[in-house]
Formats: structure tokens, sequence, C-alpha cells
């Protein structure tokens, strides 16, 4: 029963904050014309979704932090240092995407940061989350195997870092190609957030206990007030403000829990995303063709005549699916 108080709380009132947040905004954005630009190289049949106002992930970013802080505040916790890698993944990559942002609606530059500044920022916070973890945190530089193989752990001494340096940065862009249609980022990220609630029920202190549970409680609220404005037809967009901040939260939440083994299972869906990606600019570049309609794979399946929404639907059950398989894996 205290579990359950421990997560519906702050879950509710995540969901309030960033329900209000949004139903003020929306038609303040809207107002402002802090809309989406459809660029040419798009979906031409995106084109109707033209002006719907962005920066909808800065509002369950907020609803998140101020549930959570509350929580801190009146149960009078003292913040584990594992917080603090949370943070500044997940924060610092939200403030790459505000920029990004930023810098398109603002300084009408529709492409935003270009690719080479937006990766060295990110190469910088991934090293600087990893360099958290090892200073501060004392983490090692082992693999938790969850006794596949029938080994506990793998020692990857300084490879490690290297590694993971290029796994993180890599893992936050899928989840931003996630961001492409009416509610796919959101829902994703919502099943990734129950897994890890899952995890922290059943698991208790081993991965984190009420402090973790309650962070990804109060994103899940957030994230579910989003999708009332964000599921087809979106209202509002979550930019990359949300989606880079999705990606280093949820990144950052498998390395807490030790589950780096499991960031495939997990984040199945933006692994598809992205490797499509590579996929059809890797195709293109030695045939001269394409191997999907479009990519990312989501646009493929729309140009295969599938509705967004049954896209998000069919998206969605196959994470529950791969989530549910990391969820045997971590608890068995």
């Amino acid at each position: 029963m205290e579990y359950i108080w421990t997560i519906a709380l702050p879950l509710a009132v995540s969901f309030l904050i960033s329900t209000v947040l949004l139903k003020l905004f929306i038609p303040v954005l809207r107002k402002v014309k802090l809309g989406q630009k459809i660029l040419e190289i798009g979906p031409s049949w995106h084109k109707s979704k033209e002006g719907t106002p962005v920066l909808g992930g800065l509002f369950f970013l907020l609803s998140t932090v101020l549930a959570f802080g509350g929580w801190l505040l009146f149960s009078g916790t003292k913040p584990d240092p594992m917080l603090g890698s949370i943070a500044i993944l997940a924060l610092l990559s939200a403030l790459t995407g505000f920029i990004d942002d930023y810098i398109k609606l603002f300084k009408k530059r529709n492409k935003g940061l270009t690719g080479k500044q937006k990766l060295l920022l990110q190469f910088l916070i991934a090293g600087a989350f990893l360099a958290y973890r090892a200073f501060v945190c004392k983490c090692d530089t082992s693999v938790r195997m969850f006794g596949l193989f029938g080994q506990d752990s793998v020692d990857l001494g300084w490879f490690y870092y290297l590694l993971m340096l290029f796994v993180i940065v890599y893992v936050i862009n899928c989840a931003n190609l996630t961001d492409g249609i009416d509610g796919l980022a959101g829902s994703v990220a919502l099943i990734q957030c129950v897994l890890f609630l899952c995890v922290g029920v059943r698991a208790g202190a081993l991965f984190g206990g009420d402090e973790m549970n309650v962070l990804c409680a109060s994103l899940a609220g957030g994230l579910l007030g989003f999708l009332v404005f964000n599921f087809h037809p979106a209202k509002i967009f979550m930019g990359d403000t949300g989606s880079l901040f999705l990606g280093g939260f949820v990144t950052a939440v498998i390395f807490a829990f030790e589950a780096e083994l499991l960031l495939l299972p997990i984040c199945f869906i933006w692994f598809c995303e992205g490797v499509s990606d590579v996929l059809q600019v890797f195709f293109f570049r030695v045939t001269g063709k394409r191997l999907f309609k479009m990519a990312p794979i989501h646009h493929h399946f729309e140009l295969c005549k599938w509705s967004e929404v049954r896209v998000v639907f069919t998206f969605s059950f196959v994470s529950a699916l791969t989530c549910a398989l990391a969820f045997w894996v971590m608890t068995r």
C-alpha cells in the first residue's frame, strides 16, 4: 500500500500540473506563432500540421521537476547522488534541445543547431555524465549480465567509457528521431516509465527505492498530461526539448539500474527508428535506391497507408513486449 501512494501521489500531481500548464499555454503559443515548420524534406502529408505549437516537452519537464521536488521537500528525503547523474544527462540534453528549438522558433533558422554543434554538445554532456558516475557515484566499469551466459558481470575496463560515450549519444538521438508523429515518442516513453516503476516496486531498494519510483512516477504523470494534447490530432508537439529530455532521462535511469545490457529491449523502438535511418542512408549511397519508402521507419508505415494512430498503437505494443522482456530479466 505504501508503494501505491508513493507512486500515485506524484503521478497525479505531475499530471495535474502538466495538464493545467498545457491548457493555459497552448493558446498563448498559438497567438505568438511559435509553431512547427514542416520542411520540404519532411513528409508532405504532414503539411497540414504546420503551425502547431512546439515546446510541449518543456511542460512535462517542468511538471516532473515540480512534482519530484515537492516530494523531496515535504518528505525531507536527502537526494541520492545517483539522482545527480540523471539530472545531468536529462536536463542538459533538454537544454541542448531547447537551444535547438529556440534557434528554429526565434531565430527563424529551420534546421536549428548544425549536426556538428549538436553532436559536440551531446558528447560533452555524455562525458560529464560518465565522469559524475565514476567520481561521485563511484560506479565501476562493469556491465551487469543478470546471470546471462552464466555470468553476473563483465568488467570492460577503460573501454567501458569509450563504448558508453557513443552508446549514450546514439540512443538519445534515436529518441529524437522517434518524435515524428502524434503521440509516438510520448507513448513509448510512458511505457518505459511503467517498466521502471514495475522494477522499482518489485525490487524495492535494490534499484533506488522510493526516490527512483517517485521520479519515474512524476515523469509518467507529466507524459500522461502531455499525451492528452499530443495524441492525434496533436494540439502541441514536444519539440527537441522534450525528445532529448526523454532520451537523456530514460538512458540515465537505465544506467542507474545497472542495466546497460538491456538498453536494446527497453529502447527497442528507438533503436528501430535510428537503425532504419542509418540503413536508408547507407543503402541509398551504395545502390542509389531506397530501402524504405521513407525513414525513420514510422514514415515508411505511413506510406504503407497505416494511420498515425495505428502506427502509435503498434509501436507501443511492441515496446510493451520488449519492456516486459527486460522486466523479466531484471527481476527473475
